[in-house]
């Protein structure tokens, strides 16, 4: 990961904070961050102190229903750049698309768009997997897109399904806002009827997004320009992984290169494709390993493995141990982690 990679500290938090009842002080000192910040007029976080900032706002709360109060106390007249140029689009399809293409901005996550049949399918994907995002971060992620179509439409949409790794505590209140049951899974996903994505949007505004692209453009390429070509690999993989589509000539296409070209510059980087490709797949095996309850097996497919031997025989190199040896040792109450 490229530590230099800043994002965009959305204006809305002082108002929110207000809303929710808590000082942005104790918030910020809990994350070991300047009291100031949100006085900023452009205040950004790394990557590490994004995910910081949501670990001191969840200490100090104290209430696992934090991501569902957040998305309640979303409204269209308090003004936050993402979602107003959101709520621009025609209909939820095209912001959902929107936000995808432009999510890196202000978060290190990536958001995927998929259409697989009757359904649509958004997928949760963080850009690095260590440290971990925060779980109330990726619920409020996954509600938000709920909030956004009801906001647009107007209309009591609910989600076809809702996966996450960790499904919250008091999962019947999230669930009662949800419309459906929260299932546990390896994706950070939820999926839409078509034709409620399709619905239009009541504050859709052309005009305003026109205004609004040509800046957002503009940033998304400073940005892709700052970021090393061993990290969007990096990124590219952990999408592509669990699809079995981690080869060079697929993730190259992913990143609108050739494989000659990508090959080159990570060659530049001292890095070899492969050499990328093992440690993203050993980050992601200790992550699943460490910190949930996933057979191998399927950790064995997630991260690209055909067949679940394979997946053993190449932990044991890298690490010297088995999967199950480490899972043991990442729970004894007596190991201390550096």
């Amino acid at each position: 990961m490229n530590t230099a990679i800043s994002y965009a500290l959305d204006t809305t938090w002082r108002p929110l904070l207000k809303d929710l009842g808590v000082a942005p002080g104790p918030v910020l000192r809990r994350a070991g961050l300047p009291e100031d910040l949100l006085a900023r007029p452009a205040a950004r976080l790394e990557a590490g102190d994004f995910h910081r900032f949501w670990q001191g706002l969840e200490a100090e709360l104290g209430d696992p229903l934090l991501p569902l109060r957040l998305c309640q106390a979303i409204r269209t007249e308090t003004f936050s750049p993402p979602l107003f140029a959101a709520l621009c689009s025609p209909n939820f399809l095209a912001a959902v698309q929107r936000i995808a293409r432009y999510k890196a901005l202000v978060a290190p996550m990536r958001l995927s768009v998929q259409e697989p049949g009757p359904h649509v399918a958004l997928r949760l994907a963080w850009l690095d997997e260590v440290p971990r995002p925060p779980a109330s971060l990726i619920v409020t992620e996954l509600l938000f897109f709920v909030a956004l179509a009801r906001l647009g439409t107007r209309e009591d949409i609910r989600p076809w399904s809702v996966q996450t790794a960790e499904p919250p505590r008091e999962a019947q209140a999230y669930e009662d806002f949800l419309g459906v049951r929260i299932g546990r899974g390896p994706a950070h996903e939820i999926l839409f009827d078509r034709q409620d994505v399709l619905r239009p949007f009541l504050t859709s505004n052309e005009s305003m997004w026109a205004a609004f692209e040509p800046e957002l453009r503009t940033r998304l390429a400073e940005l892709q320009a700052s970021v090393t070509v061993g990290a969007r690999v990096r990124a590219g993989l952990l999408e592509a992984l669990p699809g079995g589509l981690a080869t060079m000539d697929a993730v190259a296409r992913k990143l609108a290169m050739s494989r000659r070209t990508l090959q080159r510059q990570l060659e530049a980087e001292g890095l070899t494709y492969s050499r990328v490709l093992q440690e993203t797949r050993q980050a992601l095996a200790r992550h699943y390993l460490e910190k949930t309850t996933l057979p191998a097996a399927e950790i064995a497919f997630l991260i690209g493995f055909e067949e679940p031997n394979s997946f053993y025989r190449a932990f044991r190199d890298w690490t010297g141990q088995t999967p199950e040896s480490l899972r043991r040792q990442a729970r004894s109450p007596l190991q201390t982690h550096p």
